[in-house]
């Protein structure tokens, strides 16, 4: 009752949504990927116990971003449903990691038998949405840092520490539409003010909360609407 779009579901209601759904509980160790990049999304998948590393690289492999998710966590439920459903990330056990599996026709069948349920995962999708709008305003009027939090919220899952960007720098400066001395200088505050750490070719975000509190409108900030 922990897990991301579970909460505020009565014990009596999950009790009986257990009795009443295929629930998939598998076991990974260190080492081994659960899902890969581009693979289609027939399940939502939890975190139950240990920690994952999710990866998502461009095409070109010019452009990667790093994150760690530790129990309990679900991966990418944003991409169940929609035109594009493919995982957007290779995700590989750091631990022994148990992860629960539940089919998109189980999963819609649970939307619609609580509406807590429904409101759960409504204000994910509703959140992730909402980043584009403020994120095009932080690319086009914000400073350096807070185009770097944009990408940094958009990229990665809240709740995700270890966060690394690895690209080459004159590939970011172009990325974000900024000349290098200008883009030195954002990053070498960012790096005092102790929100990151960055060398030629990665960037390791230090507190992903502290960066995104960078942005004014930042609905990771705010309490979930139930």
């Amino acid at each position: 009752m922990d897990l991301p779009l579970f909460r505020g579901v009565s014990h009596d209601k999950m009790s009986q949504i257990v009795g009443q759904t295929k629930l998939h509980f598998l076991k990974y160790p260190a080492g081994e990927t659960l899902i890969r990049a581009g693979e289609p999304s027939k399940h939502l998948t939890f975190i139950l116990t240990g920690s994952v590393r999710g990866v998502i690289v461009n095409t070109n492999g010019r452009f990667a971003v790093g994150q760690t998710l530790k129990a309990p966590a679900v991966l990418s439920a944003d991409f169940l449903f929609g035109r594009y459903t493919n995982s957007p990330s290779t995700v590989t056990a750091l631990d022994d990691v148990s992860i629960l599996k539940i089919s998109k026709n189980d999963y819609t069948k649970m939307l619609n038998a609580d509406s807590v349920f429904m409101f759960n995962y409504l204000n994910t999708l509703s959140a992730n949405a909402q980043k584009g709008l403020h994120g095009i305003l932080s690319l086009t009027n914000g400073d350096i840092d807070e185009r770097i939090a944009f990408w940094i919220s958009a990229l990665t899952q809240p709740g995700s520490t270890d966060i690394v960007l690895q690209c080459r720098k004159r590939d970011l400066c172009s990325l974000f539409g900024v000349q290098r001395a200008v883009f030195d200088a954002g990053l070498e505050s960012m790096k005092e003010r102790g929100l990151i750490e960055y060398t030629s070719n990665e960037l390791k975000v230090i507190d992903r909360e502290k960066l995104l509190a960078l942005l004014h409108h930042n609905n990771e900030m705010d309490e979930p609407a139930v």
